[in-house]
């Protein structure tokens, strides 16, 4: 059973290792630093946007990038100590911020204890798949060694990890490259973790495939979607709402069994103001995220306008991690427009809440123009997109509503009741049937 807390849930998501300047850093940050707790002075820029929690990257004892753990038990050191974790689940909660930890039981780091112990341990060797000196990796990254799921240990000291920091409070876990582990591990290990800590969510990372059986079979609460991350961002550049529709049908099949992860932009990918050929289709882009079932979440930056762009080499994601000074952040005039645009929007999906359970129908449905009724129960919206060059003109009769009231759009419509509408070019519109 999906935790209730959830159904509002907004993550604010972080990659606290860059947010902080810990990585990539020419110097590694000292304990003493307690970098950590930077992130206290933007939990209130969290709540600005709306946000009702707050989804950290990994804050686990590493090498590099966080995703090579080396101590499950141990805060990374170049962001602070236990104290500093504990200090900021407290500021979260204190303001009513959810916590959600992101943690990686497919792989582990080349420092991991166990993995050193393996070439002369025959215990130690067990953890992996493969055996000494020819040990699997993860994706083909030598540093990353993955872990043998058949193990009992591995999935004990997995259940004894999040139930560890459940119980210094968090509130819930991303599960990094959840795709790559056996659906029966996550199958032993969760109801256990459950057992101790029933109000927590778990969300695994999910990139292909049948999202809704692998939820099922894995139970998962949740699972990241890539899939309308990709037709969000690719329909609005090739002009093709025909994409765009068809991962929305998939995603209501999805909604009939568990709401996902819905997102823009996160700290894997190029930001959606980077990958929006137009940048006139951000607003877009953001309409539909916060318009259609799901738990949304927005990747710190993206609501200020940030730029940057993911590249397949070593160090290609830093563009997209970058470290944030004190708030508030310096804006020009695209990012001040962007966070007004946010602040204006998760404010309206927060005064809807129905919208988690929402599914969407298509009632127009051309290469640039997508008209969609998003519906939950009784509560409906409709939703017009307009990525042409002229204005799209509806008649409400033909969408299946008499009338509507106008309530928000990037022409700020004022809040009248209407039978025709016009939808301005590259413009959007939100109607509420009357």
């Amino acid at each position: 059973m999906t935790p209730g807390w959830v159904s509002h849930a907004i993550w604010w998501q972080v990659y606290p290792l860059g947010f902080v300047g810990a990585f990539p850093a020419a110097r590694p940050p000292d304990p003493g630093e307690h970098r950590l707790r930077r992130l206290v002075d933007w939990f209130d820029h969290a709540i600005a946007l709306g946000a009702s929690g707050v989804a950290l990257g990994p804050v686990f004892a590493s090498r590099t990038h966080g995703y090579d753990t080396t101590d499950h038990y141990r805060i990374d050191p170049r962001l602070g100590d236990d104290a500093d974790f504990d200090h900021v689940v407290a500021e979260a909660h204190r303001r009513g911020l959810r916590v959600l930890l992101d943690g990686v039981f497919n792989h582990v780091g080349v420092d991991f204890p166990r993995y050193r112990d393996a070439p002369h341990d025959a215990a130690s060797a067990r953890w992996f798949r493969g055996r000494p000196g020819g040990f699997h990796t993860f994706e083909r990254h030598p540093e990353l060694i993955a872990l043998n799921h058949d193990n009992p240990e591995v999935a004990d000291y997995s259940v004894d990890v999040m139930t560890h920091w459940l119980g210094r409070g968090a509130d819930g876990w991303r599960l990094d490259a959840a795709y790559a582990v056996p659906q029966r591990f996550w199958a032993s290990t969760l109801p256990r973790v459950r057992e101790r800590f029933p109000d927590a969510w778990f969300v695994g990372e999910l990139i292909h495939g049948d999202y809704a059986a692998v939820v099922e079979a894995a139970t998962f609460d949740s699972a990241t979607q890539y899939e309308l991350w990709k037709a969000i961002w690719s329909g609005l550049n090739d002009g093709n709402f025909f994409e765009l529709d068809w991962a929305l049908r998939r995603h209501n099949g999805f909604l009939a069994s568990f709401a996902p992860l819905t997102f823009i932009g996160n700290h894997d990918v190029t930001r959606v103001a980077s990958r929006l050929e137009r940048p006139e289709h951000l607003p877009h882009a953001l309409v539909i995220l916060l318009t259609v079932g799901g738990v949304p979440s927005v990747y710190a930056g993206d609501e200020l306008g940030f730029r940057g762009v993911k590249e397949e080499r070593r160090g290609g994601d830093d563009a997209v991690r970058p470290e944030f000074g004190p708030p508030p952040a310096p804006l020009d005039d695209f990012g001040a427009k962007v966070w007004r645009l946010h602040l204006y929007l998760v404010g309206f999906r927060r005064r809807h809440p129905w919208l988690h359970a929402a599914s969407t129908t298509a009632v127009r449905l051309e290469n640039r123009h997508y008209v969609y009724e998003t519906r939950a129960g009784d509560d409906a919206l409709l939703v017009a997109l307009n990525i042409d060059d002229e204005p799209l003109r509806l008649v409400l009769s033909e969408l299946g509503a008499a009338r509507a009231r106008m309530v928000a759009g990037s022409a700020a419509p004022p809040q009248d009741i209407v039978d025709t509408a016009v939808v301005e070019p590259h413009g959007w519109l939100i109607l509420s049937p009357v």
